[in-house]
C-alpha cells in the first residue's frame, strides 16, 4: 500500500475541492471518472484568475494534501502556471487560466459518453 491510498478518494476528491474553494477558484467541477478511467477516480477542473492564483493554488493543494498524508504523484506545470496538473494518484487536478481551460475544454472531452465496443471495432 502506497501512501496516496491513505485516504479514501471521496475523501480526497472533497478535500481538493475545499482548498480549491478557500483558494478562490472559480468554477470547480469534479468529473467522475471511476466507470471510464483506470488512472483516477475523480477529475477536478478549476480556474484562476491569473498565474500567480494558479500557482498558489497548486501549491496550497500539495500543502493540504500532504498534511492529509497524501503525497502527490507530480506537480506538471507550475514553473508557467497557464496549466497546472496536480496528480493526487485517485484525483486528479487540473487548474488553468480561463483562457487555456476554454481552449483545451477538458469538461467536454470527459463528459462525452464512453465509446461503444461496436464503435471500437
Amino acid at each position: 500500500m502506497n501512501e496516496s491510498t491513505i485516504v479514501e478518494s471521496g475523501s480526497l476528491r472533497d478535500l481538493a475541492h475545499a482548498v480549491l474553494e478557500d483558494a478562490k477558484a472559480e468554477d470547480i467541477q469534479i468529473i467522475d471518472l471511476r466507470d471510464r478511467s483506470s488512472f483516477a477516480d475523480f477529475m477536478l477542473v478549476a480556474s484562476g484568475n491569473s498565474t500567480r492564483q494558479v500557482k498558489a493554488m497548486a501549491d496550497r493543494l500539495v500543502e493540504r494534501a500532504k498534511a492529509a498524508g497524501v503525497k502527490p504523484l507530480g506537480v506538471e506545470g507550475d514553473r508557467e502556471a497557464e496549466w497546472v496538473l496536480v496528480d493526487l494518484a485517485d484525483v486528479v487536478v487540473h487548474l488553468m487560466l480561463p483562457q487555456t481551460r476554454a481552449f483545451y475544454n477538458l469538461e467536454k472531452l470527459w463528459s462525452a459518453p464512453p465509446a461503444t465496443r461496436s464503435a471500437q471495432a
